[in-house]
């Protein structure tokens, strides 16, 4: 049986960070459009104050993850980023890394494997509204 690779990317507007969208329609969208019933999605936030994770997509734990992220990297701290850029987003550094930029969900029987309380998230941790892209790459067999 030959693997399937298939790559799209898609942009999703985000409001100053931290900012948080459900973006499992266009990850399932994608897997319905590779053809792969059995493999895995890769997703990778293009930026460095971008994140990706999971969580229950309802507007109290969105506002709890909102809340954690500011309390792990507070943007009123001093950061060094700031003393070479002087644009005030080293906050913003911090949190995505702490979050990282990729996510890799398994594929079965041709849909995203995820908990039924379970969405995958874009995050926009800086300090300005972004346009972030989403790379995905789908792999596996059909």
């Amino acid at each position: 049986m030959a693997v399937i690779v298939h790559c799209e990317s898609f942009d999703v507007a985000l409001q100053t960070g931290p900012d948080i969208a459900d973006i499992s329609g266009p990850l399932a969208r994608a897997v319905a459009g590779s053809g792969v019933a059995q493999g895995t999605l890769h997703a990778s936030v293009v930026g460095s104050t971008g994140s990706l994770t999971t969580i229950e997509y309802e507007p109290g734990a969105v506002q709890d993850l909102k809340d954690a992220i500011r309390r792990l990297a507070p943007p009123e701290l001093a950061y060094a980023h700031e003393m070479t850029w002087h644009d005030g987003n080293g906050h913003s550094h911090v949190q995505a890394a702490l979050l990282g930029p990729s996510l890799v969900v398994p594929i079965r029987g041709g849909r995203l494997r995820l908990g039924t309380w379970q969405q995958a998230i874009l995050i926009n941790h800086d300090n300005r509204p972004r346009r972030r892209t989403v790379e995905v790459t789908v792999i596996g067999q059909a």
